[in-house]
């Protein structure tokens, strides 16, 4: 059963209406009539219209809620397709993080760097931390090649020749991954794509990744996925993607 926690963070959020129906639902313990559903709304916040068939949107929703002789109720599949939006009893925070993160996939026209954060968001769901790490390292750093592949390609090439006689001007995207990344964000700093201290976190998400992406004994926990997350989240898939 979903909490009001959970459950107030979903209907703040971007989710389609027929998604903030089913979260209501799914914070039932026990089947619900309609009158319900709408006094729950209003408590945490979120307004339903009057002129809105509350009973002909979960019909809509197929398999996902059922209609009983004692009213509404998710069904086992419904409290999988939430598990699936990431309300699957984690922590508010982590419930938040995901929902965001899942808000910017809308925004993020590259495939690939889609499919890498779809994947990183799943991991984090499903709870494999250290797969949520790399994953979305990976997916940020294609942002990042993407917005100077873009916008900024000419002057990063002067740049690193600046700083390297070797370097060799990328002209494709896949050519900017030739650079170690933590020389790839000191190049982004000297151009002022990004500031020092956005540059600081990233090392350390970087690092993180390092040590996450091979065998050793690090242990990671949610609350730390959570903040790797959000950095990324803030700084790079938010302003650049």
């Amino acid at each position: 059963m979903l909490s009001d926690e959970h459950l107030k963070i979903g209907l703040q959020s971007d989710l389609p209406q027929k998604d903030k129906l089913l979260l209501i639902l799914g914070s039932f313990e026990a089947p619900c009539e309609i009158v319900e559903v709408k006094r729950k709304a209003a408590e945490l916040g979120w307004r339903i219209s009057p002129k809105w068939n509350l009973s002909a949107r979960l019909r809509q929703a197929k398999n996902l809620a059922i209609l009983t002789s004692q009213g509404w109720e998710i069904t086992p599949a419904g409290k999988q397709y939430l598990r699936d939006l990431g309300f699957g009893g984690a922590n508010p925070i982590a419930v938040r993080i995901a929902s965001d993160l899942r808000s910017e996939l809308a925004r993020i026209s590259e495939l690939n760097t889609r499919a890498f954060v779809e994947e990183a968001i799943k991991c984090y769901e499903a709870g494999l931390h250290r797969s949520a790490i790399v994953m979305s390292w990976i997916a940020a750093v294609d942002v990042l090649y993407g917005h100077v592949h873009k916008h900024h390609l000419h002057v990063f090439n002067q740049e690193a020749s600046r700083t390297d006689a070797k370097w060799k001007g990328a002209k494709a995207t896949d050519d900017l991954s030739r650079m170690k990344e933590a020389d790839f964000l000191d190049r982004l700093v000297g151009l002022s794509i990004i500031g020092k201290n956005v540059k600081n976190e990233l090392e350390q998400c970087l690092d993180r990744r390092n040590g996450c992406g091979h065998p050793n004994s690090l242990r990671i926990g949610p609350a730390t996925v959570a903040h790797h997350l959000e950095v990324l989240l803030l700084n790079v898939f938010q302003p650049f993607s």
